[in-house]
Order: structure tokens, then C-alpha cells, then sequence
């Protein structure tokens, strides 16, 4: 079997990279796992040193931008300190919101539990986050995030609050259940023993990001593609339920 690249690059120049992210590996070094494989270091290997502004939890895929220099990084953080960076984000749930369009403001907690999640803890730190739903597909459905702060594990606590779980969440979602094409599909016919899953892994991807370049100021947007799991995943819930979130 083919194994899936880490990483594709969305764009690079002097000051900046972006690239998109498969699901499965760190962003920046992480205080329990010092020798764990991380995607600056990796692509260090093609850009040189690469300065982290910002995080996507290792489990998420898509869009994440690193600066090439010291300039750019200051730039950059001071930038999504300030909030003046739009990320929208593209997950997959199980159920139905009865709402169109909520915001969270719950605080948040990081590190809150034994298995260091994310907690709603009056005594957290303030964070925002806009869901909308894109529209129900069977079992499941479309929300687009919108985060406002960056905290650790921020949607997945947050829809997690609101009473919806992400697919295959292994640590927010009690239902870690693949997504098979035989469980959706009705007149599926294959043979259940030898089916292998469209999706499983966690159902949260980095879609886009907006934000002005650090050297020219100019307002850039990026968009990272769905990885291929994904992306099968979304063609057939769109063939069968007609709801598709890139349409």
C-alpha cells in the first residue's frame, strides 16, 4: 500500500509556506511526545528552518502556515494573537443540529482531564467559535467552523459541549465507528469481510485560511483540498444525500 505524503505545499515564497496537512501528525513539538514525527521538521528537509505561528491538532488535516523568518514569524503570531486571521474549518458529525448558524463563547480549559482534553471550565480561558450547518447527509452532517481564538482541541470541545461528536473523534466522540460505505448505502452489495472504510480517522479538516502577508500586507487566502479519505467520503454522502460542503 501506498503511504500518503505528510504533507502538499498550497504555496511558498521568501517569507511564508503553506501547506496542507494529512491527518496524523504534529505541527510543532508537543510537551508529552518530544521524539514524535513533526511537519515542520519533516519540511525543513524543503524549505529550510521553518518558524510555527500557529497550530492544527495532529489529528485534523489541511491548511497550515509557517513563516521562513524570524520577521514573518513575529508578523504572523502577532497576527493571530490579534484575531485578524479567518480559518474556516470543515467537519463531519454524527446527528442533525437543529440549528442553522450558533456561536459558542463556553471557556475552555486545555489539558483539563487524565486524558488531556479540552474541558468547558468557568475557570478557562475565553474562546469563540461560529458553527454553520452546511446540511445533514443520513447519519451525519456537514458544519463549517469558524474559530475565533486558537485554543488546543477548541471545535472538537466546543461541539462536544453542544451535544455533537466529530466521526471518528478518538477523544471526544464515544463513537469512534468508521464510515462505511456498506452502513449508508442500501443497496450496497460488496462482501462486509473485505470492505475497507472510506473514512477512518478524525473528520475535522483545515479548509481555509485568510490573512495578509507579512512582508507586503496584501490579504492572501488559502485553500487546502480534501485528502483523498476525505474526499471519497464526501463524494458518496453527496451521490446518496445530495449535501456536499466544497459544492
Amino acid at each position: 500500500m501506498k503511504k500518503t505524503p505528510p504533507f502538499t505545499e498550497i504555496y511558498c515564497d521568501d517569507s511564508i509556506v503553506v501547506l496542507n496537512k494529512a491527518s496524523g501528525i504534529l505541527t510543532a513539538a508537543d510537551r508529552y511526545d518530544l521524539d514524535a514525527p513533526r511537519l515542520d521538521k519533516i519540511a525543513s528537509e524543503n524549505y529550510g528552518r521553518l518558524f510555527a505561528v500557529h497550530r492544527i491538532d495532529k489529528d485534523t488535516s489541511g491548511a497550515i502556515v509557517y513563516a521562513r523568518t524570524p520577521e514573518a514569524q513575529r508578523a504572523l503570531s502577532m497576527a493571530f494573537e490579534k484575531r485578524q486571521v479567518d480559518k474556516t474549518y470543515h467537519a463531519l458529525v454524527h446527528g442533525r443540529p437543529l440549528w442553522e448558524e450558533t456561536t459558542s463563547t463556553m471557556r475552555l480549559l486545555v489539558n483539563g482531564d487524565l486524558r488531556h482534553r479540552t474541558i468547558v471550565n468557568r475557570m478557562g480561558k475565553d474562546a469563540e467559535t461560529y458553527f454553520r450547518c452546511i446540511g445533514p447527509c443520513g447519519p451525519y452532517s456537514w458544519i463549517e467552523a469558524k474559530p475565533k481564538t486558537g485554543r488546543t482541541h477548541q471545535i472538537r470541545a466546543h461541539l462536544s459541549q453542544l451535544g455533537f461528536c466529530i466521526v471518528c473523534d478518538p477523544l471526544y466522540s464515544g463513537n469512534q465507528k468508521p464510515v462505511r460505505l456498506s452502513d449508508i448505502k442500501r443497496s450496497w452489495r460488496g462482501d462486509i469481510y473485505e470492505e475497507r472504510p472510506l473514512l477512518s480517522r478524525l473528520a475535522l479538516h483545515a479548509w481555509k485560511i485568510t490573512l495578509k502577508h507579512p512582508l507586503t500586507g496584501e490579504e492572501m487566502t488559502f485553500t487546502a483540498p480534501y485528502s483523498k479519505d476525505l474526499d471519497s467520503t464526501r463524494k458518496q454522502l453527496a451521490k446518496l444525500f445530495g449535501t456536499d460542503p466544497i459544492s
